[in-house]
């Protein structure tokens, strides 16, 4: 995210990546205002021309919106944000949508201060923009599967396979269709691929070294790597990231940082240990101030329906900073977060056991 200005109630952005995306479709929110440039036809330019139906033109304008709704599928490349239009050359008052893409400019503006989540899940967007993606290929000996693994969740790409017909090719005997597959894979790859592109090869067999030998025949020189695991598909993909089998080379991801605090959360749940989730033993904890890190999903947090207790998630979690415990905002684009969903979206690791 490239931000062009900043105020405590506007900010001017340029979204630069689909994660600014997911980012942006948490900050932008009903009882905010987002202006950028638009299309509106403009009905005064209609009517009749030479006998036939003259359709009003389309005008290029300004439009700033009274934001009603917004409207992302995580890792697509569009976001919609639907509203009241309260500032253009025409139409003030008539609904209106904005479908925000990459390099697109926008102005969000608050009718208050912007809270510190929100400014925090800005600056990480501010600090993941030099990042780069990793790229991670699970692989089989009939099937590849190419993932990204972004600051804010893992992204599927492409998907290649042997199989046809609904038959599963003989390998034994068809080795010579395995090998002309492999090559096909590494073609793709390496025009799908940029140059300095990190390439991780991961699956529960031997396929991904064979496939790791003929990509260093075919001369890529980016950084490779194969690592085991137990999983095979998505799910060996999530391995990667839960057991950080790659090492230090995604340790400064959001998404790293998330799983490994989740996962040492599902080992204290596990052993009863000094952990805290559930309404009311997070309201004790932020109480007793027990917690040192809670770990709440970036929807909860900006949901207004949402409570615990009498107030909303955001407003609890303005308690943390006065208990200097730490706030991560968590995508739920992996395995780790689909869980902390299941058990009501936050959770808590606490200093000492209550």
């Amino acid at each position: 995210m490239r931000v062009l200005k900043r105020e405590p109630m506007l900010w001017r952005l340029r979204v630069e990546t689909e994660d600014d995306l997911w980012i942006l479709a948490r900050l932008a929110r009903k009882g905010m205002d987002l202006g950028m440039l638009g299309e509106r036809r403009d009905q005064t330019t209609g009517g009749e021309e030479g006998g036939r139906a003259k359709a009003a033109e389309r005008k290029k304008m300004w439009i700033r919106l009274s934001i009603e709704s917004t409207e992302y599928h995580s890792f697509s490349e569009n976001l919609r944000i639907h509203g009241i239009i309260n500032e253009a050359q025409l139409d003030v008052g008539s609904h209106h949508t904005h479908n925000i893409s990459i390099l697109d400019e926008i102005e969000l503006t608050s009718h208050a201060p912007f809270k510190n989540t929100d400014s925090t899940l800005l600056q990480q967007a501010i600090n993941s923009s030099n990042q780069v993606h990793v790229a991670l290929a699970v692989v089989e000996n009939d099937e590849i599967i190419l993932f990204y693994v972004t600051p804010r969740g893992l992204k599927e790409s492409t998907t290649w396979t042997m199989r046809g017909g609904g038959k599963r090719v003989d390998r034994k005997s068809s080795s010579g269709v395995a090998s002309d597959f492999r090559a096909k894979v590494i073609k793709e790859l390496t025009e799908s691929l940029g140059d300095q592109t990190p390439l991780i090869l991961c699956g529960p067999g031997h396929a991904r070294d064979v496939l790791l030998q003929e990509l260093k025949q075919s001369g890529q020189t980016r950084f490779m790597s194969s690592v085991a695991t137990s999983m095979s598909g998505r799910s060996g993909a999530n391995e990667v990231l839960r057991e950080g089998l790659t090492g230090n080379l995604l340790e400064q991801y959001a998404i790293t940082k998330e799983i490994n605090l989740l996962e040492e959360a599902w080992t204290r749940l596990s052993t009863k240990g000094a952990v805290a989730y559930g309404q009311q033993e997070l309201i004790k904890a932020l109480n007793e101030g027990a917690i040192e890190v809670a770990l709440v999903s970036a929807d909860l947090l900006r949901d207004e329906d949402s409570k615990i207790g009498d107030m909303t998630w955001s407003k609890w979690a303005e308690g943390l900073e006065d208990i200097g415990a730490e706030l991560i905002q968590c995508s739920t684009d992996h395995d780790s977060g689909q869980q902390l969903l299941g058990i009501g979206g936050a959770i808590a690791l606490l200093r000492y056991k209550m």
